[in-house]
């Protein structure tokens, strides 16, 4: 009773880091789902950083998100009702929901708007310097 070879090729997916230039996100299909990787410039891994975790509607600090500061990897569905965010988009410089209107920042936190909870973060591993491994 194990999976099949089909549904086993899906679980996971490998991306090469050097396609995604600093400061732009890509979006992937993983599980049927958006995938989002972003490659953080060092002002925002300061700016992420550097946030008030008492002021977030769902407390995370940016260190508990990330294995490596450089890459945010997030689901790409809103945790209000399912919509896709826009990248790069909204009051916080990440992701905007234009279903109805929660903002996020660039390390997926909800910040304002109906979203009770963060992006939601896959689990992934870095193999190497130049590759992510999701799922």
């Amino acid at each position: 009773m194990s999976a099949s070879a089909d549904v086993l090729a899906l679980s996971k997916i490998e991306i090469k880091l050097s396609d995604i230039p600093q400061g732009k996100n890509m979006t992937f299909k993983w599980r049927g789902k958006p995938l989002f990787v972003r490659h953080h410039t060092e002002k925002e891994i300061a700016t992420e950083a550097d946030v008030n975790i008492a002021e977030l509607h769902d407390p995370q600090h940016d260190k508990d998100r990330v294995i490596n500061p450089s890459w945010v990897i997030v689901l790409g569905v809103c945790t209000h009702l399912g919509c896709v965010p826009i990248a790069n988009a909204g009051e916080y410089g990440g992701y905007y929901c234009p279903c109805h209107g929660s903002h996020y920042d660039a390390s997926g936190r909800i910040r304002k708007g109906p979203a009770p909870l963060n992006l939601e973060v896959p689990y992934y591993e870095f193999p190497d310097d130049d590759t992510v491994v999701v799922g």
